[in-house]
């Protein structure tokens, strides 16, 4: 099994210039880096899911609107026409994927790095696009890591933790959220197990995290979606960690589908449910988790996709919602880079965050 620990999940090519991803569709079988550089390219390959992890994605939008201002540059005459086809550019990416607040966050800084510099030179624009692309990848690496710094106290030696979907290194550029903490866990020695939900229907549990941090050297278990209810009966999963896509005003977290089922059963059991987040992902603006709006995928995900025959009758109809939200109040803390967070998340988000 290749080792991907030291490849970040995106990264940019300054000499070319390229976004460069590790194509998340191919794994475990195959790692492949994209070089990506048109508009269509980046939004394809995040609405595909080559690029996929909300975190990763504002990182690989941010890289990839340098990329795409480098080559409207040479294209258009005037600041006017630049500025106008940048907008385009940027509201097309923005259209690939709704939900993971970081795509339009990192979209929104970028553009305002560019209106910040209305009047300068193209290669004074073109620089600071790229360092703002730069600062936004270099950010989410440390707030990763801050993450597992705050998050790993949580654990002890001998726990065996769930975690559901994937947000691991591959959801970022490094660490992982949910997974930093545990990273940590496993340099400091402790004797942990991980469980990892396969989270159906596009197994990213079992084809991205179970395959990270197997190959990472830590103990791990695949287990399928319906099974966590019984392990934690049995007494076997003292903690849940999660990722997130996004967190409403109010504590609300939208993340993979499945992911209110895990935290409704983890409450029944008393097993704590943690959601692990940097700060781009909390959205102040949106007040609950009713105002998250759920994409909607093609129901062949469901029917189709992994098998060699279709896997349910033709024409039945399909629910195919890539995500759901969990209450607040099924969560026991919301572990981001400036600390753990506390019920009422209301004010305790305001309070970090607002």
């Amino acid at each position: 099994m290749e080792d991907i620990k030291n490849i970040d999940t995106v990264d940019i090519d300054i000499e070319e210039p390229a976004l460069l991803a590790i194509d998340q569709r191919l794994l475990p079988n195959e790692v492949k880096i994209l070089r990506l550089k048109t508009k269509e390219e980046i939004y394809d390959a995040i609405k595909t899911l080559a690029v996929r992890g909300a975190p990763a994605i504002g990182v690989g939008a941010a890289i990839g609107m340098y990329v795409v201002a480098e080559q409207l540059a040479k294209d258009c005459k005037s600041e006017d026409e630049f500025f106008a086809a940048y907008k385009e550019a940027s509201d097309y990416i923005n259209s690939s994927r709704p939900t993971a607040v970081n795509l339009s966050w990192a979209l929104k800084r970028m553009e305002e790095c560019l209106d910040s510099r209305r009047g300068e030179s193209r290669d004074t624009q073109l620089l600071a696009l790229r360092d703002e692309a730069i600062t936004i990848k270099n950010e989410d690496i440390e707030m990763c890591r801050k993450i597992g710094e705050y998050g790993v106290e949580l654990i002890h030696p001998g726990d065996g933790i769930l975690t559901h979907c994937n947000a691991g290194r591959l959801a970022t550029v490094r660490y992982g959220t949910a997974t930093s903490p545990i990273y940590q866990a496993h340099e400091r020695g402790m004797d942990i197990h991980v469980y990892c939900d396969e989270t159906r229907p596009l197994l990213q549990g079992a084809r991205l995290t179970s395959y990270e941090l197997f190959s990472a050297g830590i103990d791990t278990t695949l287990i399928c979606d319906g099974m966590s209810a019984s392990l934690m009966r049995d007494g076997r999963i003292q903690m849940v960690i999660v990722g997130c896509d996004r967190v409403a005003a109010n504590g609300d977290v939208a993340n993979k589908i499945g992911t209110s089922m895990v935290a409704a059963v983890a409450k029944y059991y008393g097993v704590p449910f943690y959601v692990a987040g940097p700060g781009s992902t909390i959205d102040m603006s949106t007040p609950t988790g009713r105002d998250i709006v759920i994409e909607q995928r093609d129901g062949s995900e469901v029917t189709d996709k992994w098998y060699e025959r279709p896997m349910a009758p033709a024409g039945v109809g399909v629910y195919n919602p890539a995500f759901d939200v969990t209450d607040h109040e099924l969560i026991a803390g919301i572990i981001t880079e400036k600390g753990i967070l506390r019920p009422p998340y209301t004010e305790a988000l305001k309070k970090i965050f607002g």
